[in-house]
């Protein structure tokens, strides 16, 4: 147990003053997306630059204390926040500068999706991330990232050009192909294992400010149809092409039709990455397809389709999810699909299919620490609920759907999509790449110092 001195003497080296359970904001600062998330670290420090950060390592490391690291605090399993130690949040530190000339853009670690697409979109221009805007930009790149622009563009990690990163030991260093490029390859698939980043680089694409996009809901007992349909618009396409199939619930809002509204139906959500006119025509077999609920085809703001999820995944509601890639979409995968999703029991729960290949599957497996490059697409369970009272039905479904398809799975995991339970599949998020992890991180974090996240443990 530290003395009040002694944390007194670490908050002056802040600047600003660490939060104490006692004080009014600690609930707030130490909260994360996920709702089933209850920790209470002994304090938290609200960093503003580099120097906020060395400080607070250089005293954990110093009092023997456990560190989380929360950017975006958007990660399912909450490694952001841990119990009795010290919450380095990191949320202030939310800058981005573009490079218009350069086609480049400087993001701190604080930043979410929607703090980066604001920026570069103002010149029409973007780096592939996820689909979700709140989304921490820290974690997502660490584990790997991707969303409607990786198979054109690849992953996030695929388009990191440098980070700043603090040590284990305080020290600043920058890693890039060029520096320190043993831990820049790390970093690109290795999730918070090495340090702290205070900062990343990101080369940009032109996108926007309107990009082609598809909605198209049709009812559930459609899905089997659907996911035939999808299996063949997908299998050939371009590149720009990104399409989703997700059950979901109807929202309970315009223009879906009263009837349908709050019940299970399958969704189609397809965008174009590339000129409007080609993705219109890239489009069009959705047109005539089934008999849907809901069909809207028409060019929307990219940042627009950025957000468009958010509503579905509001922050403090509980979540747990399981994901498995799947290199082929076969009749047996959809049938059990089909027999487990006519009736899912969160009512804030999307199940369904998201698009890898193009530019993901041409980079080679070694290439970065992101290993699982091969998959077409990534089965995803990603299970939500609102009363603490529904956990056993919910959490006992999605761990019973995902041991049905696992028959169907290619291998290997997403390790930003595992969850508290998920310790044993670390490795196997890995893959091939675990060995050579396992000696850079005995060269960057010998004592394990950062330990609160999904662990590659050094072998000394």
């Amino acid at each position: 147990m530290l003395d009040q001195i002694t944390i007194q003497e670490f908050s002056k080296t802040l600047s600003q003053p660490l939060i104490m359970p006692i004080d009014p904001g600690y609930d707030e600062d130490r909260s994360v997306w996920n709702g089933m998330v209850d920790k209470r670290p002994a304090m938290i420090a609200k960093c503003l630059n580099i120097d906020d950060i060395k400080n607070c390592i250089n005293f954990a490391r110093s009092q023997d204390i456990l560190v989380s690291i929360k950017g975006g605090g958007h990660n399912v399993a909450g490694r952001a926040v841990c119990n009795g130690g010290l919450m380095i949040n990191l949320s202030q530190m939310n800058a981005v500068h573009v490079d218009q000339v350069k086609r480049t853009v400087k993001v701190e670690s604080g930043a979410t999706i929607g703090d980066l697409d604001k920026e570069t979109q103002k010149y029409g221009l973007a780096t592939p991330v996820g689909i979700v805007s709140k989304t921490g930009i820290a974690g997502l790149t660490l584990g790997g990232g991707f969303g409607y622009l990786a198979r054109k563009h690849g992953l996030t990690v695929d388009n990191l050009l440098s980070v700043e990163l603090v040590t284990a030991k305080g020290d600043l260093i920058s890693a890039s192909e060029t520096e320190n490029s043993d831990l820049f390859w790390a970093l690109r698939g290795g999730g918070g294992n090495f340090g702290v980043v205070a900062s990343f680089e990101f080369k940009l694409h032109e996108v926007g400010p309107e990009i082609m996009t598809a909605q198209v809901f049709y009812p559930i007992q459609d899905v089997k149809h659907v996911l035939k349909f999808y299996r063949e618009f997908t299998s050939n396409a371009a590149d720009e092409l990104a399409g989703y199939a997700l059950v979901v619930r109807v929202p309970p809002t315009d223009p879906f039709p009263e009837e349908h509204r709050g019940k299970t139906a399958i969704a189609l959500v397809v965008s174009y990455a590339g000129s409007l006119d080609d993705g219109k025509i890239a489009l069009e077999p959705l047109e005539n397809f089934g008999n849907p609920i809901l069909r809207i085809l028409m060019p929307m703001s990219y940042i627009a389709l950025q957000t468009s999820f958010d509503q579905g995944a509001p922050k403090g509601m509980r979540y747990y999810w399981k994901a498995h890639y799947i290199d082929h979409l076969s009749d047996e995968a959809i049938d059990v699909f089909v027999n487990n999703t006519k009736d899912i029991p969160g009512p804030l729960s999307v199940i369904g299919f998201e698009p890898f290949g193009g530019a993901i599957n041409r980079v080679a497996e070694s290439a970065t620490a992101f290993p699982q490059r091969s998959a077409s697409y990534i089965l995803g369970i990603w299970s939500g609920w609102i009363e603490p009272q529904d956990d056993e039905i919910n959490l006992n479904w999605t761990r019973e759907f995902y041991n049905k398809m696992t028959p169907f799975a290619s291998g290997g995991v997403y390790s930003n999509y595992l969850d508290n339970d998920d310790g044993d599949k670390i490795k196997a998020s890995f893959g091939s790449n675990f060995s050579r992890l396992q000696n850079i991180k005995n060269k960057y974090d010998p004592d394990n110092f950062f330990r609160n996240n999904q662990n590659i443990t050094p072998k000394t």
